[in-house]
């Protein structure tokens, strides 16, 4: 009989061994798996971000999510078409924004200012918002250019409305956008953004 209990005590810390060790288990995957989340999707330049985000209007993970697509927050990224900083600007959007926000002669090299970056960046993102009013076609701007997004919506082969893309034909652009709209979504539950 004392041995029975002998074995019942023992059974029982046992069981409650590993169900602490197994807690423990939980406790450290779940952290680990969260500080991985963050490190793939990290915030950085929050300050500046913050600041462009709010006076453009745009939603901060919007902002983030487009950095880590174009640069992975490498400020001196250059892309194969020129394109450089952040946000990876090209040269002649570079000037042509500066014609809308009234700045001039700033150099190219000035991309590479973080600051600069975030700021024109934000400002051309809230400029194809306006025009374009869906978040899928200002990527799809951002990434292949106005014009062309213009033309697709024009084309019955690609939108039916004229407002929103049911297909978009390069397939580095269609990627760029799942891309962008993925690392978007889970900066919001990761970071519980907008």
């Amino acid at each position: 009989m004392k041995r029975n209990k002998n074995k019942k005590a023992a059974l029982i810390k046992s069981v409650a061994v590993i169900a602490v060790i197994a807690v423990i288990i939980a406790i450290a995957a779940a952290v680990s798996y969260d500080s991985l989340e963050k490190s793939v999707y990290p915030m950085q330049y929050t300050q500046l971000i913050e600041k462009y985000a709010k006076e453009y209007e745009l939603p901060v993970s919007l902002v983030y999510a487009v950095i880590r697509t174009e640069s992975s927050f490498n400020p001196e990224a250059v892309s194969s078409a020129n394109a450089k900083g952040l946000m990876q600007i090209t040269p002649d959007t570079f000037d042509w924004l500066q014609t809308k926000t009234g700045d001039k002669n700033l150099a190219q090299e000035e991309l590479f200012d973080p600051e600069t970056a975030i700021r024109y960046g934000t400002f051309f993102l809230r400029y194809l918002t306006d025009e374009f009013e869906n978040t899928e076609a200002v990527l799809a701007a951002y990434h292949a250019g106005r014009t062309r997004v213009n033309g697709w919506l024009k084309n019955a082969e690609y939108s039916d409305d004229g407002k929103t893309l049911k297909k978009i034909p390069y397939a580095d652009t269609a990627s760029y956008v799942a891309t962008v709209t993925s690392a978007m979504e889970k900066y919001q539950e990761i970071y519980d953004l907008q």
